[in-house]
């Protein structure tokens, strides 16, 4: 006792003492200190040696008990619990130094073996172009705030869970909005609630894919997206896109290939826009090979100079497109919530599967969100957002004109919170130190070539390129740092 003793000391309060007289119990149990079947010192006795409060050491006693480290009965002193082998704590010491792998399912073995993006650096930087975040300004904290305090006075008597698809107001709100703004007609039962468009694309994956299956997909394309279909062991199909986005000419006819993962509207990240023709094409082959079609609207709001394009399922005839929506863009990424539109085949079983997942999203939330839509103010607040996103993309556009001119070429700007920007004298294996370097100056610019399923066929065959996301950064920012940029990119030239 006399390392607890010395260790525990006198200083701290009773609540203190009580804590790290435990801590140090329970170690010396687990480390053998105090042997199996050992008798205890009485808490009277050891709260005199320890100069504590009985108290105190008749709480950690009664801890040590309730965990199973101590017994005690009637009239007898505590004694350390035998045998502990099964219930005592790792040590200290590093026990998995000379352990087998652990034993995976199929699932846990795939994901083990991918590489997924890094997240973001711990450093930020001053001028960030991460394409996924948006302006805090641009959030209606206000409209938000209001709404969230009339839910809160309208909440019911008990507090219980809800079905897994969502609450019935949010699910008729995007209903109603996806008629207006997408030019998509389906029933609110159609409709499940998810936490965000990723956990709506892992559903997805989970539900349609398995070992012996192929899956289509854009490339170059999302990369979180892709990663969720390889987890289920399935083929992957990289299909090319052009500058009209996913080249229908080039879809298989693998019996085996059982979804095709795209992004008609704006296509992610090279910025084309599926045209008719092509669409129609896709569906047809769709219907032939029963394949199911994932279409993921990430930022399909934001048009320029034009209305949004009408999503793919809205054309859709024979019920094979899988509608996926995000609030992620238009409001905040943290927000975590989004939406599927299922075909009516398949919204008993992913109903059934989100209650496995998560039981649901958080309901306040949901109904405020759901109250914004039906009173007009989300969709007031997207076209503000997306008058502010406009000034910024031609802000982005002039300078890369103004300071970078025959060096660079910028695409896929017509849509969405991102574009393309292509460094001619700079090949794709520069973009690494390209970033390095601007990182160096403050200034985050991230390369687009990770997104590429299949690698360029030689050295120097497809130049530099970086994802540029202006849509969380100030006009003036964005000025600066692409000011910033072409600087650094004027090294290499020089």
């Amino acid at each position: 006792m006399n390392q607890i003793r010395s260790q525990s000391g006198r200083s701290p309060g009773p609540t203190g003492a009580g804590r790290r007289i435990y801590d140090l119990l329970r170690a010396q149990i687990a480390d053998g200190t105090l042997s199996q079947g050992g008798r205890m010192p009485s808490t009277r006795a050891l709260a005199i040696e320890l100069g504590v409060s009985r108290t105190t050491i008749t709480a950690a006693y009664e801890q040590l008990v309730a965990e199973g480290f101590l017994v005690t009965s009637m009239g007898r002193a505590a004694r350390v619990a035998a045998p502990l082998a099964a219930s005592a704590p790792p040590t200290s010491h590093n026990t998995s130094r000379n352990r087998p792998p652990p034993l995976l399912s199929e699932f846990g073995r795939c994901v083990a073996g991918l590489t997924l993006p890094g997240l973001p650096p711990v450093e930020p930087v001053a001028i960030d172009f991460r394409y996924g975040a948006v302006a805090s300004r641009d959030f209606p904290s206000l409209a938000w705030r209001r709404a969230y305090q009339a839910e809160m006075l309208h909440q019911p008597r008990s507090i219980c869970y809800i079905a897994p698809e969502g609450d019935d107001a949010l699910r008729r709100a995007v209903q109603g909005y996806l008629a207006r703004a997408r030019g998509l007609s389906c029933d609110a039962g159609q409709v499940v609630v998810v936490h965000g468009s990723q956990q709506a694309i892992d559903l997805c994956a989970r539900l349609l894919l398995g070992p012996e299956d192929t899956f289509v997909f854009e490339d170059p394309g999302y990369l979180m997206a892709r990663r969720c279909f390889e987890a289920t062991g399935a083929r992957l199909l990289a299909t090319p896109v052009d500058e009209h986005g996913l080249n229908t000419a080039h879809l298989p006819t693998d019996s085996r290939v059982r979804l095709a993962y795209v992004t008609p509207s704006h296509q992610f990240p090279l910025g084309g826009v599926l045209p008719v023709g092509r669409r129609m094409e896709l569906l047809q082959w769709a219907q032939r090979r029963q394949a199911w079609i994932v279409e993921d609207d990430y930022d399909g709001e934001f048009r320029y100079g034009q209305r949004p394009i009408d999503a793919l399922r809205s054309i859709d005839v024979d019920d094979r497109v899988i509608y996926i929506g995000t609030f992620s863009k238009t409001l905040s990424p943290q927000l975590r919530l989004g939406y599927l539109v299922l075909p009516a085949d398949l919204v008993s079983v992913f109903r059934q599967t989100k209650q496995l997942a998560d039981r649901h999203a958080p309901v306040l939330d949901q109904r405020v969100l759901a109250s914004l839509i039906d009173s007009g103010v989300y969709e007031r607040h997207v076209r503000r957002v997306r008058r502010e996103n406009e000034q910024r993309r031609a802000v982005l556009l002039d300078a890369v004109a103004r300071h970078l001119g025959a060096n660079a070429c910028i695409t896929g700007t017509a849509a969405g919170l991102h574009a393309v920007l292509w460094l001619l004298g700079l090949r794709s294996e520069d973009e690494p130190a390209l970033v390095a370097a601007c990182r160096g100056e403050d200034v985050g610019v991230y390369p687009v070539s990770p997104l590429f399923a299949k690698p360029s066929s030689g050295p120097g065959t497809r130049p530099a390129g970086m994802i540029m996301g202006y849509a969380g950064l100030t006009q003036q920012e964005i000025e600066r740092g692409i000011r910033i940029l072409a600087a650094v990119v004027g090294r290499w030239h020089s």
